[in-house]
């Protein structure tokens, strides 16, 4: 998906626009660099977490499933910067559980994509509903984001906490409020 050539030649416009000469010995491999850097950074729309989240377990009992602390890094869709931190996730399966490596899948396909936060905890709330239909989900993103910290305000350190409720965790807002406080301080 990622166009390296259409990259590498924009990397080296912008070198010229800041008033760098994209041909010195520091810079001459940079736009390659950066072609590169965003076929990683970006590999997650070639993916579909469907398919990560299409391998599941059957279980007896629908005991909750807690996953904290799954580190991501994105990047900001308004300014290109990354915004970083912690996706927490809690589901009550109805039958069958998915392996935790598939939750952290999941964060990361939309976290590899230019993202806002806000959109990125919908997302992964409704991949996991839709594809293995708990009877709830709650997903909880925390995050610095660069846009932030480095330029603008420039208040490093200060996080942006969403959240987005499906199924029972939406319906009960006193079961919503205890798993909040799990996979936030617990």
């Amino acid at each position: 998906m990622v166009d390296q050539d259409k990259i590498k030649e924009a990397s080296r416009l912008i070198i010229e626009a800041i008033g760098e000469d994209p041909d010195r010995e520091g810079l001459v491999m940079t736009p390659d660099r950066i072609g590169r850097m965003y076929e990683e950074i970006m590999e997650g729309y070639d993916k579909d977490p469907s398919e990560v989240l299409s391998t599941f377990f059957t279980v007896s009992e629908n005991t909750p499933v807690i996953e904290k602390d799954i580190t991501f890094y994105s990047m900001c869709e308004h300014h290109m910067l990354p915004f970083f931190g912690k996706a927490h996730i809690a589901y009550i399966p109805d039958g069958k559980v998915v392996g935790l490596s598939k939750l952290a899948r999941c964060v990361e396909i939309y976290a590899r994509r230019l993202q806002i936060q806000e959109n990125m905890t919908r997302q992964i709330a409704d991949a996991i509903m839709d594809t293995i239909s708990p009877k709830g989900v709650l997903v909880v993103l925390e995050a610095e984001h660069t846009c932030m910290t480095m330029r603008g305000v420039k208040k490093p350190g200060s996080k942006t906490l969403t959240m987005a409720s499906r199924g029972v965790f939406k319906e009960d807002p006193v079961l919503e409020g205890k798993y909040i406080e799990l996979l936030i301080n617990g």
